[in-house]
């Protein structure tokens, strides 16, 4: 007991040497969550209790992943990925910022696809600069699949959001409140014309007003800037990844946002004594 608590006094002491940054702000994000979680057993809101609880292991995620991957996440990266959590599921799911800032969503969402650019484009990398492994990709390949890996991740949240809406009914896929519709449905002569309507000032449904000031869009225009947002922190990684690659990892700015593995100093090798032989 006495040897698991000297472990743990050492690993903290080590981390607050190595990464104080990242440490104090875990710190405290982790402190503004137990202080939240309180609030919420106080009020029986015990959902809030649940995201507060899954908040406080997501916090755990990155050094799990550093510790079984052998893996070193720069300190920039690790700080915006737990400010996203927090900003995800404490601000946005128990402050409602969802409601309350419209852009709250957008902007995690592009935060989204820079990260899992990033991990994508990483993972491929390690690779890359494995000697035992016969794996090479030229830098501008490199950015592809970056890319492509963080827009398969975004594809399969928006399919989560969906399947969660159509099962639970929960409004996971937001509503937008829109003014003009454009509907074959509409066409009297089913010659799959589209019949606009213009002007929406008002729809009843079962002949009551839903009183929103127009056309009640459910999830689809939500799902596709989502997705579109997703895209362009997608690309803004994999060129900040194609430019790290092509100037042999020399840029100060992408190290800050690209895992890395642990030198050992058999399995792993520079990315100079690899790279410098490749061209797009």
């Amino acid at each position: 007991m006495e040897s698991k608590k000297q472990q743990k006094r050492e690993a903290f002491q080590d981390a607050w040497r190595t990464k104080r940054s990242v440490t104090l702000v875990y710190i405290l994000l982790r402190a503004s969550v137990i202080l939240v979680m309180l609030a919420q057993i106080f009020n029986r809101n015990f959902e809030n209790v649940f995201l507060c609880v899954l908040t406080l292991f997501l916090f755990m995620v990155p050094s799990m992943l550093e510790r079984k991957l052998d893996i070193a996440l720069p300190n920039t990266l690790e700080i915006i990925i737990l400010l996203f959590i927090f900003a995800a599921e404490i601000l946005g799911e128990i402050g409602s910022y969802y409601i309350k800032y419209p852009l709250w969503d957008t902007m995690l969402h592009t935060i989204n696809g820079f990260i899992c650019a990033a991990f994508g484009f990483a993972l491929v990398d390690i690779f890359n600069r494995n000697r035992r492994i016969k794996f090479e990709l030229s830098p501008v390949f490199l950015a592809i699949v970056a890319f492509c890996f963080s827009m398969t991740i975004g594809v399969l949240w928006e399919f989560f959001e969906f399947g969660m809406d159509m099962i639970f009914k929960t409004d996971m896929q937001k509503d937008f409140v829109i003014n003009t519709i454009s509907s074959v449905k509409l066409d009297p002569t089913n010659s799959n014309k589209a019949v606009i309507i213009k002007n929406i000032t008002d729809v009843a449904v079962n002949g009551e007003s839903l009183g929103l000031g127009g056309y009640l869009d459910i999830g689809l225009i939500d799902t596709m800037k989502d997705l579109i947002v997703n895209f362009i922190g997608a690309v803004v990684f994999s060129i900040i990844g194609y430019i790290y690659v092509k100037t042999r990892g020399k840029g100060r700015f992408a190290k800050r946002f690209i895992p890395v593995l642990e030198e050992d100093g058999e399995q792993s090798a520079s990315s100079e004594d690899v790279l410098r032989e490749k061209e797009v």
